[in-house]
């Protein structure tokens, strides 16, 4: 039995134990976290590398960065957390003494981002539309939704929320900015289910689920800092297998992400990766929650776990 979160801290990791398979924490080795949140996972993992081992974690949140140091250092596991994108951690750690054997990314969100209604990500509780991962960026989104085009927000609400009724949603925020700016969660929701019409009752899902998503993806360019991430990864892997950088030569990694668009990237980086020898599979396919855990977190249920070990040189 893997040792458990600390559950005070009211932050429940997704997919803990398909974690710890996937990376297979040791005495001494050293965890890069790339998206530390709450810590989480890594405060388990600190237990199981023990005070001979070592955390470095980043996160674009500098609330959660200082919370999950506080958090892992109690585990008696040496740790550094920086507040920063998990786009600069490369080059951080390339003027460090770290030797990563392990990186984890996790995509999703910390739980008290989600549910601090004056950070704006959620349509069902009223609160500025900000949607910044980061407080201290500059763009939010209530910039996009009354200043970007017409053209320009439908293609954004189409590309990173696949929202069909893309068009027509962009068509009324900006029939209704032009008499009052959108600057509230609860006004957004409710001007993207007008242009759903009747279609709304029909729905599954909240009509304003996939614009969220879009606007959120959009603020955080979320997309385009993963992809390079992951071209600073592959740079880094390169160097691992020769024996340089901040990786060790088998080095495991392993990604979380939450919606299709987060997934196709990592899925054929880690492919790419495979099908030239520099990596070998950990996990066949994605690995999902177990029913017992979705029962218990619901926001578990679009979770997938990805994991590759560097490969040696032949």
């Amino acid at each position: 039995m893997p040792t458990v979160p600390d559950e005070s801290v009211n932050h429940v990791p997704v997919l803990l134990d398909e974690v710890l398979e996937a990376l297979a924490p040791k005495a001494g080795e050293t965890l890069v976290d790339l998206t530390v949140g709450r810590g989480g996972h890594s405060e388990v993992i600190a237990r199981l590398i023990g005070p001979t081992g070592r955390i470095i974690g980043f996160d674009l949140d500098p609330a959660n960065a200082a919370f999950s140091l506080e958090r892992i250092r109690r585990t008696g596991c040496p740790a550094e957390t920086h507040h920063a994108s998990f786009v600069d951690a490369p080059s951080i750690l390339r003027k460090s003494t770290a030797h990563a054997d392990m990186v984890l990314a996790d995509l999703g969100f910390a739980s008290n981002q989600m549910d601090d209604p004056a950070r704006g990500f959620s349509f069902r509780t009223e609160g500025p539309l900000d949607m910044r991962l980061d407080p201290t960026g500059c763009v939010t989104a209530a910039d996009l939704v009354n200043h970007a085009s017409e053209r320009e927000l439908a293609d954004l609400i189409y590309r990173y929320g696949e929202e069909p009724l893309s068009r027509k949603i962009a068509r009324e925020i900006v029939a209704i900015r032009a008499d009052h700016p959108i600057e509230n969660t609860l006004y957004l929701a409710e001007v993207v289910r007008k242009a759903y019409g009747p279609r709304a009752r029909q729905s599954r899902m909240h009509p304003a689920t996939k614009t969220f998503m879009a606007l959120r993806i959009a603020v955080n360019d979320e997309l385009g800092r993963l992809e390079t991430l992951w071209d600073e990864l592959e740079r880094t892997i390169d160097a691992a297998r020769l024996g340089g950088g901040w990786l060790t030569a088998q080095a495991r990694i392993a990604f979380i992400s939450f919606h299709s668009l987060e997934d196709r990237i990592i899925k054929h980086r880690m492919a790419a990766l495979v099908k030239r020898g520099a990596a070998e599979r950990i996990t066949r396919k994605p690995v999902i929650a177990a029913e017992e855990e979705t029962d218990l977190n619901p926001r578990a249920r679009s979770a997938k776990l990805r994991a590759v070990r560097i490969a040696p040189m032949p």
